[in-house]
């Protein structure tokens, strides 16, 4: 494990907010494989613009780090190209950032050839205004006094290459997402209720998804644990299979180049019909984990979706835990049964709330309707009528489903 020391600058009046941000930074560099020997903070009144910190406090960092023999050196925020240039001229060991050590979790974690793809996008996007080097001084291709000779310098090459990767990965998640575009269509024209898990980073997303389908997502007590979307059915109480996806947690300061690599993989939450807010109860900044959540919707144009929000890890909350939500909302935890079962119940509530009721009779000839009622609509009641040789069925389905134009022929 790599030896590291945190660096912060706190430029706000609240010490709460800015230790809760270093916690997490610690929680990124563990999920990393990092150890963290030590903490250096510093309160200003704006980032210094050439070294993020005070030439006194870099002094002090470079000492520090050259006396506990530190590998790496993980800053709070999203350093410039020339503020990573400066520091690493005074310190010996590695400069990192914050956005640098996300991408890096998120590269251990990709499992799919869209995510890996994803992933190596948002590292070249990150590190193409970031190639360390002599610049415009030694090119061979400004022109001008002592600038002509063998063509490029290593650096533009290198440019250049990045440029071209970008280029080639970009085509590459273009045929993905029409893929991906024509599974949605297919949902979409079947109309199978949809419904995303959405919510912060180890909020119990994934545990949530494994207790409500049989599947095997990866539960882990660690930030991004999964990263590829996983969609898979999910019965209700009713009998109706609907689908649930498990999605990538968000974070305070996601990087923008993540955010923009990713949105191909965030759509599919922009087809939910239905979106399970999960938010951490037993996290001392909660409430701050729900309004990252929020503006990151809202950036993502998925604000307007309904939103049920699952309030996870109540057996653990917060001794100030106060639920803020203005949506409907669940104060559950994902491991106990009851719990569970009151929030598939109140997901089918929701569901039912955007159906269309019908009430309709049936002759027992038609078989094949018959069947598609059962396993296309909420089905309520069924009665045989012996006289008639029909069935009385009462139920909900959409209106917008194939299934709707048969039913209407039997209304009553």
């Amino acid at each position: 494990m790599e030896k590291v020391i945190l660096v912060g600058c706190q430029m706000d009046d609240d010490p709460t907010q800015f230790l809760y941000s270093m916690e997490e930074l610690k929680s990124l560099t563990e999920t990393a494989q990092g150890k963290v020997l030590c903490t250096l903070t510093q309160k200003r009144d704006r980032i210094h613009p050439s070294t993020y910190i005070g030439k006194g406090k870099v002094e002090e960092l470079s000492r520090l780090a050259e006396e506990i023999e530190a590998d790496l050196i993980i800053f709070n925020d999203e350093l410039t190209p020339s503020q990573l240039k400066n520091l690493s001229r005074v310190c010996l060991a590695r400069i990192v950032d914050r956005t640098q050590l996300i991408l890096d979790i998120f590269a251990q974690r990709a499992r799919s050839k869209e995510g890996k793809l994803q992933v190596e996008l948002a590292q070249l996007q990150y590190l193409l205004p970031r190639l360390i080097g002599q610049g415009t001084e030694l090119s061979r291709l400004g022109g001008g006094i002592g600038t002509r000779g063998p063509g490029e310098t290593k650096l533009e090459s290198d440019r250049r290459h990045i440029r071209r990767r970008i280029s080639e990965i970009k085509n590459q998640l273009q045929t993905i997402v029409r893929h991906r575009e024509r599974y949605r269509e297919r949902r979409i024209k079947n109309h199978a209720f949809q419904i995303a898990l959405v919510g912060y980073t180890n909020a119990g997303k994934s545990t949530l998804f494994n207790r409500l389908t049989p599947a095997e997502s990866l539960e882990e007590n660690q930030l991004f644990a999964t990263l590829d979307p996983m969609t898979r059915k999910f019965i209700l109480p009713s009998g109706y299979t609907a689908l649930l996806t498990d999605t990538v947690g968000f974070i305070q300061d996601l990087p923008t180049t993540l955010v923009a690599a990713f949105r191909s993989t965030l759509e599919e939450v922009k087809g939910a019909d239905l979106l399970l807010h999960v938010v951490d109860s037993s996290n001392p900044d909660y409430s701050q984990h729900e309004e990252t959540v929020k503006s990151l919707l809202e950036e993502l144009e998925l604000n307007h979706l309904p939103q049920l929000t699952v309030y996870n890890k109540i057996d653990q909350k917060h001794e100030e835990f106060v639920p803020i939500s203005k949506h409907e909302k669940m104060m559950i935890s994902a491991l106990d049964k009851e719990d569970l079962l009151l929030l598939v119940n109140k997901i089918e509530e929701q569901m039912l709330a955007s159906m269309q009721p019908y009430s309709i009779l049936v002759p027992a000839t038609e078989g094949k309707l018959l069947a598609r009622i059962k396993s296309e609509t909420v089905r309520k009641s069924m009665i045989f009528n012996e006289e008639s040789e029909s069935y009385q069925i009462n139920g909900y389905t959409f209106t917008n489903h194939p299934v709707y134009g048969e039913i209407n022929k039997y209304l009553q």
